[in-house]
């Protein structure tokens, strides 16, 4: 692993030379080009997917992106972050069963110390859709029981140093965590997650012009530090392979404080109605679950990362009350949430139970402003 991961890093250097002997010292970039290289293992989650870890995952990144220059608030509250598009090979080191992932995904990337010395630290965030070639077939395939589809969700969380080499170029080494599962739509999903290494390069294209910031929009700054939020969401999943696609729906109501208008605190309590649920209880049981008893309510408490109008909820919590557990009684979330200015939000998230997916969420909610 560690020779590999040195011949690329080889590989990476020569092309900056290559890169770098080519760009005037004058020139402005409007936007960069970045090859990377990670390469680390697959966390063994749950012990059934043991046996699909034959080796150590390598992912080949290319990323093109384009920074922002101020004229928004968010940009300067995020210090001015880039903004860009990644196409990604992955390769699972498992042909014959996991084989490989073709991604592509927008991201962010927020710089966590204002002002650019010769090292700086970047956060990525990265959500989009990746295609796997190989995904689970009752006769082909039968032992891949992490993934069921070939089309699933990819995202990726990435923390990497930014080193200037010279005008033009940066050297990035990170750490990166990726995932990819279809969210239960279909069954199996135990999911794939990769922890990795990275080694990148960041190489800005020369340009003759560049934005100037002649006006901040500030629309997007919040009208109050606390708010109270509410969102009702629906969910698709199978509890078997090849059955049938159950629904669930979330009722959701919470407090939420905003600190600066990057960040928010939030308290809140989920009911769930989930025919997945029903079918457990059933089947464990051998008796139908009636009244409040298909009922599961949490207590939550979460962290929100906000972009403009554009919030990134991480959200954990306990399940209070079950009749049955049949899953897990530890339930978190990770989603997207966009806040309009009238108080209506649209909301995408991800439910988990320890790990490993449970549905996709989809769903509207408002949020009230108090003083």
């Amino acid at each position: 692993m560690f020779k590999n991961f040195c011949v690329n890093l080889l590989l990476l250097q020569l092309l900056s030379l290559h890169y770098s002997s080519q760009v005037s010292k004058n020139t402005l970039s409007s936007w960069q080009l970045k090859p990377a290289y990670n390469q680390g293992f697959i966390l063994i989650h749950r012990a059934t997917i043991g046996h699909l870890v034959r080796g150590y995952p390598g992912i080949y990144e290319l990323n093109i992106s384009r920074p922002t220059y101020g004229n928004k608030l968010w940009h300067l509250e995020n210090n001015k972050p880039d903004i860009g598009i990644s196409l990604q090979c992955i390769d699972f080191k498992n042909p014959s069963q996991l084989g490989y992932a073709f991604t592509a995904s927008p991201y962010l990337e927020i710089p966590l110390n204002q002002t650019e010395k010769k090292s700086r630290l970047i956060m990525r965030l990265c959500w989009g859709a990746t295609y796997l070639n190989k995904s689970f077939d009752i006769k082909t395939n039968p032992k891949n029981i992490a993934i069921g589809s070939h089309i699933n969700s990819f995202v990726q969380f990435k923390w990497f140093w930014h080193l200037k080499l010279n005008k033009s170029l940066r050297f990035e080494p990170g750490i990166t965590f990726t995932h990819a599962s279809n969210g239960k739509f279909k069954n199996p999903n135990l999911g794939l997650n990769v922890l990795s290494l990275n080694a990148g390069l960041n190489y800005f294209v020369p340009s003759s012009s560049r934005e100037i910031k002649t006006h901040v929009d500030s629309s997007t700054r919040v009208k109050s530090k606390n708010e109270l939020f509410a969102f009702t969401a629906i969910g698709f999943n199978q509890n078997s392979i090849n059955g049938p696609t159950l629904k669930s729906y979330v009722y959701s109501i919470g407090y939420q404080r905003n600190v600066r208008n990057t960040h928010k605190f939030s308290a809140g309590i989920d009911l769930y109605y989930d025919e997945n649920y029903f079918v457990d209880y059933e089947n464990q049981f051998n008796t139908p679950v009636t009244g409040f008893e298909k009922m599961r309510i949490s207590a939550r408490i979460g962290y929100s990362y906000n972009v403009g109008r554009v919030s990134f909820p991480i959200e954990m919590g306990y399940y209070a009350y079950q009749k049955y557990s049949p899953d897990a009684i530890v339930v978190s979330r990770i989603g997207v949430r966009y806040y309009s200015p009238i108080g209506l939000v649209g909301h995408f998230g991800l439910r988990t139970h320890f790990a490993v997916a449970y549905d996709f969420e989809f769903g509207v909610g408002y949020r009230f402003f108090l003083k």
